[in-house]
């Protein structure tokens, strides 16, 4: 079987534990981004991802944008979002992006996207475009772009940092050993050397990472993957619970309890990253603007 057929898991779900719920969205300011989104034909990684801290974040007037469409090309195992044969790139989108920006006051814009492997590019020439509008609406605001791997083309992770974000986002997502597993359109090697050409291309922006916990790792090779990372210069780092989005996704092996989550976080902070989110409800977005200010000067 091909490595990127869709892979049926049986494992049957665990009872979550008391540390992983979380109250229900539905707050005022929460309603009013929804509809904002909705109005504006704008997809967040919030709602594609079914992402815990959504309720949280959006109360707070905070959200992740999703350009290029909610259709990806790549079938991660662990990913909630579906994947397919994306429609065309809308050309309006990054102005609508910068307008929900504008609208919504933000301090702190986070963007990503879904892989986009079938554009010459990536879609390297969107992110550049929404950051540039965005930067023309509301120059006060932050810019963190959370990006694909272009498939290892240079030109395309040039052309998203010329453009100026104010910090380069690439998840690593899991170990090695379990990449072909759980990112079987991804390369380990391909990830870590994105960040560090980031890091040689513009030293001044700093760049940032992800890692899932609880797909079948060791602890020991966690720590492996925050050596590597540390070796390509990434300053931020966030560390959270994989929970499985469905009986078709790849099985949670275990939980993580939060003082596993804390050892965690101090084995990097000894390792010299400069900004550590970890937690069971931690994900790459999560208090960003947080992790932004641990790293940026004052705007």
């Amino acid at each position: 079987m091909s490595i990127d057929a869709p892979v049926q898991f049986v494992r049957p779900r665990e009872p979550k534990p008391e540390w992983l719920k979380v109250r229900a969205p539905g707050s005022e300011n929460y309603l009013r981004l929804r509809g904002l989104m909705r109005e504006l034909r704008l997809h967040t990684v919030c709602e594609e991802a079914h992402c815990p801290n959504i309720g949280e974040c959006w109360h707070h007037g905070t959200a992740t944008f999703m350009i290029l469409g909610e259709v990806c090309t790549r079938a991660c195992a662990y990913c909630a979002v579906t994947h397919g044969r994306p429609g065309a790139v809308d050309p309006g989108e990054p102005a609508r992006v910068a307008g929900a920006v504008a609208a919504m006051g933000l301090r702190h814009a986070v963007i990503t996207s879904v892989d986009r492997d079938d554009l010459p590019d990536g879609g390297a020439s969107v992110f550049a475009d929404t950051i540039r509008q965005t930067r023309t609406h509301v120059p006060e605001c932050r810019i963190e772009v959370l990006i694909p791997d272009f498939q290892g083309v240079e030109r395309s992770l040039h052309a998203v940092l010329e453009a100026g974000p104010d910090v380069l986002n690439h998840n690593i997502e899991t170990v090695p050993r379990l990449y072909r597993m759980a990112r079987s359109g991804g390369r380990y090697e391909r990830s870590l050397e994105l960040l560090d050409r980031s890091r040689r291309h513009r030293p001044a922006i700093p760049t940032k990472t992800g890692i899932m916990v609880g797909l079948g790792e060791t602890v020991d090779e966690v720590v492996s993957v925050l050596d590597d990372l540390r070796v390509v210069g990434v300053s931020i780092l966030t560390v959270g619970q994989y929970l499985r989005p469905s009986e078709r996704h790849a099985p949670m092996v275990r939980y993580y309890h939060p003082d596993e989550f804390a050892a965690l976080k101090q084995a990097a902070l000894a390792r010299g990253f400069a900004h550590v989110e970890s937690g069971p409800l931690v994900r790459s977005s999560y208090h960003a603007h947080e992790q932004a200010e641990a790293v940026l000067a004052p705007r």
